[in-house]
């Protein structure tokens, strides 16, 4: 999939200096590559920052490995601005979303591995139950998650599974593409912010009228955004979208929080009749290497839509806890299951715990030994 707005390297061309530093990222199975003048380029494995021995980046390293991979209008708004988001592609190797910064001490450069290949929603080990929502025919769906905790990775495998069963428009709305999904049963429409669309806010309003019967949002990042992705779902579609929220509960309140006094009362009746479901995610290492998600899954039933409307948020972990035969999942369970299962340490389980006292009683049942919130702090 060519496309002269975003760059990539055409077969035969002479490599990119950053070329050789992607490739040993690739072949290291490292997240992430950091750039930062003043430092040697750094890789995130398993979670932790792994300094590459190299020597300390001046200005003009950053310039001569950034420059040639820079769509040059965005060269010249980070030069002015003082940060850009693109994807780069190394062809037969990996897609990569390039995150460049100005900081206190120079030029910085964030790169994050794009898998090429799609992984299903087996092959990422996610609950089963999760499939009820590749059925959905409307309403909202949101993926939660801080920072890096494989939300893009899991709505693709959704939007995959959909794809390969169903005859639906998908229109995506990223900054920037991620996953690029050839069209199979369905088709499926990607936008990218910048070179597609000037922001979130005029594609979602467009994507409206491009005759969609799913519209996924990157992320939504305002209120206007949110507004609109809220009016889709209620007119009919369904919407998925992405928010930075660790559980069920959060993710209600931050959507209505985000609205002002006098319309919070309106958007709770909104959400109450439009949330179809909730996967909030955390990535912890997994023991051997690599990293394992914990999932809390919240499935939209009346109960649920009488909680939201009633403004009864702070209810919602007893509902999923209340509502495990439906296959829903409580985040804290999801992480007692790997520690069980022998995934995970006990204490990166119990940093991420969203009921502290209740997981350090629970791994204390079972003989581990858990400092006391006093002495952790």
């Amino acid at each position: 999939m060519s496309d002269p707005k975003r760059p990539a390297r055409p077969p035969g061309r002479t490599p990119n200096p950053i070329d050789r530093f992607l490739k040993l990222m690739n072949d290291r199975g490292a997240s992430d590559l950091h750039l930062s003048v003043g430092r040697p380029p750094i890789f995130r494995l398993s979670g932790r920052l792994d300094p590459i021995r190299y020597r300390v980046l001046a200005d003009s390293d950053f310039v001569r490995f950034m420059q040639p991979i820079t769509p040059p209008h965005l060269w010249e708004s980070f030069l002015a601005h003082g940060d850009a988001d693109y994807a780069y592609e190394v062809p037969g190797l990996a897609r990569f979303r390039v995150n460049m910064f100005k900081q206190e001490r120079g030029m910085g450069a964030v790169f994050r591995i794009i898998p090429t290949r799609i992984m299903t929603l087996d092959q990422l080990g996610l609950p089963r139950s999760i499939r009820t929502l590749v059925g959905l025919d409307q309403g909202l769906v949101l993926v939660t998650g801080p920072t890096g905790s494989g939300k893009s990775t899991t709505l693709a495998a959704i939007i995959h599974e959909m794809n390969l069963t169903r005859p639906m428009h998908f229109v995506t709305i990223e900054d920037p593409i991620e996953f690029v999904h050839e069209n199979r049963k369905a088709l499926v429409s990607q936008r990218e912010v910048g070179p597609d669309t000037r922001d979130f806010r005029a594609a979602l309003k467009a994507a409206v009228r491009e005759d969609p019967d799913c519209i996924l949002v990157g992320e939504m990042r305002d209120l206007e955004t949110i507004e609109m992705a809220l009016n889709a779902a209620e007119t009919g579609l369904l919407v998925f979208g992405t928010l930075h929220t660790n559980s069920a509960a959060k993710t209600i309140d931050r959507i209505i929080n985000v609205f002002p006094t006098d319309r919070q009362e309106g958007v709770r009746g909104i959400l109450s009749s439009v949330t179809q479901g909730v996967l909030a995610q955390q990535l912890l290492r997994r023991k051997g290497g690599g990293r394992v998600a914990a999932v809390e899954v919240m499935f939209g039933t009346p109960s649920l839509s009488s909680l939201i409307r009633e403004g009864k948020t702070h209810q919602i972990p007893g509902y999923i806890s209340q509502n495990r035969k439906r296959g829903m999942i409580p985040m804290d369970a999801s992480l007692r299951d790997l520690v069980e299962r022998d995934l995970v340490e006990p204490e990166a389980a119990l940093e991420k715990a969203l009921d502290k006292d209740e997981m350090r009683k629970w791994l204390r049942e079972r003989g581990v030994h858990v400092a006391d919130e006093e002495e952790e702090g």
